[in-house]
């Protein structure tokens, strides 16, 4: 299947939703937000939230500074 990964199309074969797809790229939770097909999506909807063909997911790194 092919999605848009951060503007760039990428083959996910294997990958079923949000959470297997950020242990793939091995995202730390408390360190980013995902986004599909531009909803901002908490943690615990990782799981439940399936891959299609053409969907769009941006990776948005979470940086604390002062």
């Amino acid at each position: 299947m092919r999605v848009w990964i951060n503007g760039e199309h990428t083959e996910m074969n294997g990958i079923a939703n949000i959470a297997e797809l950020a242990a793939h790229y091995g995202l730390q939770p408390n360190t980013v937000l995902i986004e599909h097909n531009t909803t901002a999506l908490h943690q615990r909807e990782w799981v439940q939230r399936l891959l299609a063909e053409g969907d769009r997911i941006e990776f948005v790194r979470v940086v604390a500074g002062g």
